[in-house]
């Protein structure tokens, strides 16, 4: 079972990475609030990993905090959660304020993530509660700005690959915008947060 790997970033993209651990490629699905902190390609990374083991694949999702594991580990084990929605429900919400949205019961803050409906907030909620980690914070990384132009499209197309309409991400990145000019990550997070309101 593989539970941790370090190497060097060959590629990234959102929820997904291909991290080169001495000249063996390993593809790793991530979460966006692991995404946010990764380095460019070749910087050096470490990821806790959670392997899902199938009939037909082995699949590795990668983490950067303990937190993010311990939610993602939890969100699979309520029923009709699988490893997908979960990466989806901790690329929708920080991990933080899913902790909260469970402890306060806020379904509407759960149904606004993409792939997340009633039923599934309901049952989160309910089978989570009482069984959510210590939130720990971690500071939010520094990084540079890029053209908006450029980095609005791709804001835009990582929310689509969240699986938001093309419409209102539109207007979710304009609003990010003009809220919170900065690099990708912020803009993208200010775009998810514009999205759950």
């Amino acid at each position: 079972m593989i539970a941790h790997l370090r190497g060097r970033i060959f590629d990234k993209q959102p929820n997904r990475i291909l991290v080169d651990v001495n000249g063996v490629g390993y593809d790793v699905a991530v979460p966006l609030s692991t995404f946010y902190g990764l380095g460019d390609a070749g910087a050096e990374i470490a990821l806790r990993i959670h392997t899902h083991v199938r009939e037909d694949a082995l699949l590795l999702f990668g983490f950067a905090t303990r937190l993010e594991q311990e939610l993602f580990e939890r969100l699979i084990s309520v029923s009709g959660i699988g490893p997908k929605v979960a990466l989806a429900v901790l690329s929708g919400i920080e991990p933080g304020d899913l902790i909260t949205a469970i402890q306060r019961g806020d379904l509407a803050r759960l149904t606004a993530i993409p792939g997340v409906g009633k039923k599934t907030s309901e049952r989160i909620v309910l089978e989570l509660k009482d069984r959510l980690p210590r939130v720990e914070h971690a500071p939010v990384p520094e990084g540079g700005v890029a053209e908006p132009s450029a980095m609005k499209d791709d804001v835009l197309s990582a929310l689509m690959n969240l699986g938001y309409h093309r419409p209102l991400a539109e207007k979710a990145v304009d609003a990010a915008i003009k809220v919170k000019a900065g690099d990708f990550e912020q803009t993208l997070r200010q775009a998810l947060r514009e999205l759950a309101r």
